[in-house]
C-alpha cells in the first residue's frame, strides 16, 4: 500500500491510432517537468502514476503538473493490490469528519467479477459501519469516496481531483514563433497556442538606447513565467533601433506603425526560416489599437505569405486577455512601466486604414533589405 498521484488526459483520446505518439510526447513533458524532484513516473492502463516521492515534495508536484498541457486533472491516491480482503479491509479503516458521502465504483478491470453499481452499496456500507455519523447522499455529497479497479491489478482510492490545464502536449503540433513584446496580450496568446500542442520560440524587438535595459529584462521574465506551461524556450532579440531612427527620418510619422510591423514580419519570417518555425504567433486584438484594424492587419500579413500568421486573441476584449493573464501569472510582469519598441517615436494621428500602395510608396524611401540584414546579424539567444 503506498501514496501516489493519479494523472488524467483528455483530448488524446480522441487521437486513434496516433494517439501512442501523443502519449508519449506527454510523458516526456510530464518527466521534463519534475526532473528535479526525486520520484517515478509511469504509464499504466490509460493512466500516469507518480510514485515513491517525498511528501515534502507533494504541494510542489502538483503545482508542476496542473501546469503540464495535455493533462485534465489529478487525484492524490492510495495504491494497493486489487483483492476484495484489500479493498474492504481498507474502507473499514477509513475515518472522516464529514457528514454526506458517495461510494463511486470505476471497475475498469472487468475480470472484477462485481458489479460497479452493487459494489457501491457493499462498499458504502462497510464506510457507514466504520463511521456511524455519516450519510448518504448520492447527488452532490461533500465527499466523493472513488474506487478505481486498474487493468494493471492495482486499486487506487482517491477522494478529490484538482484540475490541470488540459490542452495538448507541447510539441505535437510543431513549432511557432510568438513576437512577445513586453505588455499583456502577447504573452496570453503564447500560452493560448502552447496549449494548442506548439513548441515556442519568442522574437522580441528592443530600441535601446530609447528603451530601457530593464524592459529587455522584463520580457525575459516573462518568458520564464511562460516556460513553466510551455517548457524550453528560446528567446531571440532583434535590435530594432536603426530601423526605427530611419522610419522616422524618411517616412511619413502616420505610416510609421505601419510600416514597422511590416518590417517584423519579414524579420519574423527569416527567423522561422533560421529556427524551423512554422507559424507567426502575434498579441493582436481587433480594434484594440490603430495597428489592429482589419485593414492594418491586411496590410501587415501582405508583407510575409510564406508563414500564416496566428492571433488568439483577436476576438477576445482586452478584460478577457487581462482575466488569462492574471490566471497564468504574468499580469503583474507585464504591467512593470517599462516601455517596449512600439511606444518609441509614437506618431499622434496613426494611419487607421491604410491602403497599401500608400504604405508600399513609403517603404519605398527605405533600404528595407540592408537594414532587415543589418538587424539580422545582431540577433542574440537566450535559453529559458
Amino acid at each position: 500500500m503506498k501514496k501516489v498521484i493519479l494523472l488524467r488526459f483528455g483530448e488524446i483520446y480522441l487521437k486513434g491510432k496516433n494517439k501512442g505518439y501523443f502519449e508519449r510526447v506527454l510523458l516526456r513533458n510530464i518527466k521534463t517537468a519534475l526532473s528535479n524532484i526525486d520520484c517515478i513516473v509511469n504509464k499504466t492502463s490509460g493512466r500516469y502514476i507518480v510514485s515513491d516521492f517525498d511528501d515534502m515534495d507533494y504541494n510542489n508536484i502538483v503545482s508542476k503538473l496542473t501546469k503540464v498541457f495535455g493533462l485534465t486533472s489529478l487525484s492524490v491516491a492510495t495504491e494497493f493490490d486489487t483483492s476484495r480482503n484489500n479493498i474492504e479491509n481498507f474502507l473499514a479503516n477509513f475515518k472522516t469528519n464529514v457528514k454526506t458521502f458517495r461510494v463511486s465504483v470505476k471497475r475498469a478491470d472487468k475480470t472484477f467479477n462485481i458489479a460497479s453499481n452493487e459494489y457501491e452499496k457493499i462498499l458504502g456500507e462497510i464506510v457507514l459501519n466504520a463511521n456511524p455519523n455519516l450519510k448518504v447522499k448520492l447527488k452532490e455529497p461533500e465527499l466523493e469516496l472513488v474506487v478505481e479497479i486498474r487493468e494493471n491489478k492495482k486499486t487506487y482510492v482517491l477522494t478529490e481531483s484538482i484540475n490541470c490545464a488540459g490542452g495538448m502536449p507541447v510539441g505535437t503540433a510543431g513549432k511557432g514563433l510568438v513576437l512577445l513584446s513586453g505588455g499583456i496580450d502577447s504573452p496570453v496568446s503564447a500560452y493560448m497556442m502552447s496549449k494548442r500542442g506548439l513548441e515556442l520560440v519568442a522574437l522580441h524587438f528592443h530600441s535601446f538606447p530609447y528603451t530601457s535595459l530593464q524592459a529587455k529584462e522584463k520580457v525575459i521574465k516573462l518568458a520564464k513565467i511562460l516556460s513553466n506551461y510551455t517548457g524550453h524556450i528560446q528567446l531571440i532579440c532583434c535590435p530594432f533601433t536603426e530601423i526605427q531612427e530611419e522610419i522616422h527620418k524618411h517616412c511619413s510619422p502616420e505610416f510609421m506603425i505601419t510600416i514597422m510591423r511590416r518590417i517584423m514580419m519579414r524579420i519574423s519570417k527569416i527567423v522561422c526560416d533560421k529556427f524551423n518555425a512554422k507559424a507567426i504567433i502575434t498579441g493582436e486584438s481587433l480594434a484594440q489599437v490603430a495597428s489592429q484594424t482589419l485593414e492594418s492587419i491586411n496590410v501587415t500579413n501582405e508583407a510575409q505569405t510564406t508563414y500564416p500568421v496566428f492571433r488568439p486573441c483577436i476576438g477576445m476584449d482586452k478584460s478577457e486577455i487581462i482575466d488569462i493573464s492574471q490566471k497564468i501569472g504574468t499580469f503583474e510582469t507585464s504591467i512593470l512601466p517599462y516601455e517596449d519598441c512600439c511606444t518609441v517615436f509614437l506618431p499622434k494621428n496613426p494611419v487607421i486604414k491604410p491602403h497599401l500602395n500608400k504604405v508600399k510608396r513609403e517603404e519605398n524611401k527605405l533600404d528595407v533589405e540592408i537594414l532587415i540584414e543589418q538587424a539580422i546579424t545582431k540577433l542574440e539567444i537566450t535559453e529559458i
